[in-house]
């Protein structure tokens, strides 16, 4: 079983989703209990779904970035723009140096939108048109060199790729850069944009509802996929915020489904639990990974029913935002972390009959409360799984 770990300080966070620009966007859409799910347009031939749309993407990058121009690395921008991001990070550059302050982010396409668009529109000699060549942009570390150029770092740069954990991973890699002394600041985070890959590659597994998605319903029918991009900047050393454990694993059991038992999601919960140096009942709430597909709530729902007690507070919030592939971890990491700093959790957007297997932890509509500790559950694509464990200060 693993060691406590010490605390690391969150210094700033940020998020960008289908409800909005920021985290007061965010906030209000909690307590509003307002989505920002719609009916797809996206792409020449819209699939017949709900997506969580995040607009304001149509603006090219400022023309001292324009070589990282597309639609993922757009969206990465407009995240950064918000809750004084840039500039805590600026803070943390003059303090440490820019070598000293790492870059990893999670991502699951990357820019591979932008490989489709030119894929579109190829020339006679079946290659890329001259203006869509470029190399920076048609790579999975399209998006961690752009944040790196964009930030002005010169640190170790990393991509994690892991499906809907890797943005969660990534305050794991973070953790373990900050405790070995390779890095004194980390920006952490991730970014996922829509493109028909993930649009027609999950219709094609018989995932994506025609609906607005219904997490932990005993009706559900399947996932709405979103855009999100969301960033934390993480020093050394305690801080009214922190991060104190994370856990991670792999089922290794389907390339598509969870373990029926989930086995790997609960070791992933037992080592963050022992990083954290706290047992269940110390926790307050979770954000699940509730995605309102049938194996995965199915599987999260009978694991937190048989671990945690009934005063504990957990929520989907994949009804807001839709399901933000790789930049999920970041999106509902940012949502535990909204909770602690406000006392407001969450309820499950569009749930009316919970499933059987929920337990009372699972709840419906928001509330507030005294959060000390909050937990973000992020159990990706074929069993690989991440648990991160927050507190406020005083915590511990």
């Amino acid at each position: 079983m693993p060691q406590p770990i010490a605390p690391t300080r969150i210094t700033a966070f940020t998020a960008t989703s289908a409800v909005g620009v920021g985290v007061a966007a965010m906030q209000a859409a909690v307590e509003a209990e307002r989505g920002g799910l719609r009916p797809n347009a996206f792409g020449p031939s819209p699939l017949a779904t709900w997506v969580g749309q995040v607009d304001g993407l149509n603006r090219p990058l400022p023309a001292s970035l324009e070589r990282w121009d597309c639609r993922n690395n757009r969206l990465a921008w407009l995240a950064l723009q918000a809750d004084g991001f840039c500039d805590a990070v600026a803070a943390a550059r003059r303090r440490v140096g820019s070598s000293r302050v790492a870059v990893i982010l999670g991502t699951s396409t990357s820019s591979i939108g932008a490989t489709e668009d030119a894929y579109r529109v190829l020339d006679a000699d079946g290659r890329f048109p001259v203006a869509l060549r470029s190399t920076l942009v048609h790579t999975p570390h399209s998006l961690a060199n752009f944040v790196q150029d964009a930030l002005v770092l010169d640190g170790p740069c990393l991509t994690v790729s892991t499906a809907c954990s890797s943005s969660a991973k990534a305050f794991a890699v973070a953790e373990r850069m900050l405790r070995l002394g390779l890095a004194d600041a980390a920006v952490v985070g991730g970014a996922d944009s829509l493109c028909g890959s993930v649009l027609f590659g999950f219709n094609a597994l018989q995932l994506v509802s025609p609906e607005p998605c219904r997490p932990f319903d005993r009706r559900r029918d399947g996932i709405n996929l979103g855009e999100a991009a969301g960033f934390a900047l993480l020093e050394r050393g305690p801080g009214p915020l922190q991060l104190i454990g994370h856990g991670e694993s792999s089922d290794a059991h389907h390339m598509s489904s969870p373990h029926p038992e989930g086995r790997g999601a609960e070791r992933a919960l037992d080592d963050a639990l022992a990083r954290a140096g706290i047992d269940a009942s110390a926790v307050d709430h979770i954000n699940l990974h509730g995605t309102a597909s049938a194996k995965n709530d199915e599987v999260e729902a009978a694991l937190v029913a048989r671990r945690f007690g009934a005063r504990t507070h957990a929520a989907s919030t994949k009804g807001f935002t839709g399901h933000a592939l790789g930049s999920a971890g970041i999106v509902e990491a940012v949502f535990a972390l909204l909770a602690l700093e406000t006392g407001l959790m969450p309820g499950t957007l569009n749930c009316a009959e919970p499933d059987p297997a929920c337990g009372p932890q699972i709840r419906m509509r928001p509330a507030r409360a005294d959060v000390r500790i909050a937990l973000s559950h992020s159990f990706g694509f074929g069993g690989t799984n991440c648990v991160l464990a927050f507190s406020r200060g005083a915590a511990r």
